[in-house]
């Protein structure tokens, strides 16, 4: 497997494509980037997930900045967005988290992250890219910069959560919400057990130790979180909350051991934000409140928004792509239907923490289980497959499917092919590392979501011979 350089990011195998040398080059030229910037060396924050070879590595990226003449403020173990949070909020020059995100334990990597606090765009990734292809420009012996270790972020991303307006502390405290919480043992365990007892909550720890060593496969996905299930099951729980190791995605399981499915954590979180800004606007007339997401987040996000008469925008998928719009249109509450909430009035990025805030204050307010709650939400089921297309053109076969079906569906190739159907949708997105086309559809239903996604499965294997 070779070397994963995207928008997200690099990401590979260590030992193999993530080599030592790998990670000193892109951490120099990240060095150099900031001072092509900015004029000047100035400090870069570096945190890591918990993964086992995380401390290695951030040892050579520390190394490597300070090389090039940076201040490396050093917060240990944390989340993503605790990383995105600092770099914000200490007016740093940039910030490097060291992470694989959701990839196995033999994984690693870097997610950069720019002096806004969201990552590289496309635009910035290219320059830094440049600088990695070139020799790294280190300084001379008496000017290396320095590495100094930070942990007050923590708090103070428990802090920001706590301090949301919309929040009422004292009737999420009231309910005593009992929850289980399986941080695969890596950064959510050093923050959200923290975060749950500051609200009330009785929890129940899964794999908190932070010991870097994942118990199962790290995605939170269904087929990963049966040992949760079943916990909220015997535990006779509220609801049960898991994370990937980064601590970007939320997803949670009701009080039945049942998914409440990550696209609903995106449409939960919409309709908490939106239903509490229009209750605080009764009698006015405000402006419409505008919601981000991406081209593969559940069609529920609109049904909702329709109904507090708000408007949707979606972009191609990537989390920088969704905050640069939220930005742009100056969205109110946005996300990925990964389970990577967005609330802008914290920060713009994927924040597992702030959506534990935003659905305990919605689970708080609800007068009914959490599978209940589910169940009031608008209904809708999506499906993902993929289809291995060999040596043939990807942009080939999605631009043959597009002109099959001129006409008969809303056509968008911001990100792929997505097409529109009054009643379903199909995406077709072409894989950044492996010769395969992605294929996701959503219905009403499970079965008529699986059948879409067949139905194009066999039309790509047409195409593809």
């Amino acid at each position: 497997m070779s070397l994963m350089v995207s928008i997200s990011g690099i990401r590979g195998i260590v030992g193999e494509s993530l080599s030592p040398e790998t990670v000193v080059r892109y951490a120099s030229a990240f060095g150099g980037y900031c001072k092509d910037r900015t004029g000047a060396a100035g400090e870069v924050v570096l945190g890591r997930d918990g993964r086992s070879s995380g401390r290695t590595i951030a040892d050579l990226i520390a190394s490597a900045l300070a090389s090039t003449g940076v201040r490396v403020r050093d917060l240990g173990i944390c989340p993503t967005p605790t990383v995105q949070l600092a770099v914000e909020g200490t007016k740093a020059a940039g910030g490097i988290s060291v992470t694989a995100s959701h990839n196995p334990i033999q994984w690693n990597g870097m997610k950069f992250v720019a002096p806004t606090g969201m990552f590289l765009d496309a635009e910035e990734n290219r320059a830094f890219w440049a600088i990695a292809e070139r020799t790294p420009g280190y300084v001379s012996w008496e000017g290396p910069g320095s590495r100094t270790q930070d942990s007050s972020w923590i708090k103070k991303h428990i802090d920001a959560v706590m301090g949301i307006p919309l929040l009422d502390l004292s009737r999420i405290r009231q309910r005593r919400l009992k929850v289980v919480v399986d941080c695969v043992n890596a950064a959510g365990g050093v923050i959200i057990p923290t975060l749950l007892n500051e609200l009330g909550c009785d929890v129940v720890e899964m794999n908190c130790d932070v010991s870097g060593v994942f118990p199962r496969l790290p995605e939170p996905v269904p087929e990963n979180l049966t040992d949760l299930a079943a916990q909220v099951r015997a535990s006779r729980a509220d609801f049960g909350v898991a994370v990937d190791p980064d601590v970007d995605r939320l997803v949670l399981i009701t009080e039945r051991g049942e998914p409440f499915g990550e696209e609903y954590t995106v449409a939960s979180a919409v309709k908490f934000v939106l239903d509490r800004v229009s209750r605080a606007a009764k009698g006015k007339t405000p402006s419409p409140d505008r919601v981000v997401v991406n081209l593969s987040t559940t069609r529920a996000v609109e049904e909702i928004a329709a109904s507090y008469g708000a408007s949707v925008f979606r972009t191609p998928v990537g989390e920088i792509n969704v905050a640069k719009k939220m930005k742009e249109v100056d969205a109110i509450i946005g996300g990925e239907g990964s389970g990577g909430v967005i609330y802008p009035a914290v920060h713009l990025g994927r924040d597992a923490m702030v959506g534990i805030g935003l659905i305990l204050q919605l689970i708080a307010e609800f007068e009914g289980t959490v599978s209940q709650l589910k169940a009031s939400l608008p209904q809708f089921s999506i499906v993902k497959g993929k289809i291995d297309i060999g040596q043939k053109q990807a942009e080939i076969i999605l631009g043959k499917i597009m002109e099959s079906h001129a006409g008969t569906g809303k056509v968008n190739l911001e990100d792929g092919l997505k097409i529109d159907f009054p009643d379903h949708w199909v995406h077709l997105r072409k894989s950044n590392t492996e010769p395969i086309i992605r294929i996701i559809a959503e219905a009403r239903t499970r079965a008529e979501a699986l059948a879409v996604v067949e139905k194009y499965r066999g039309i790509v294997a047409a195409l593809g011979t």
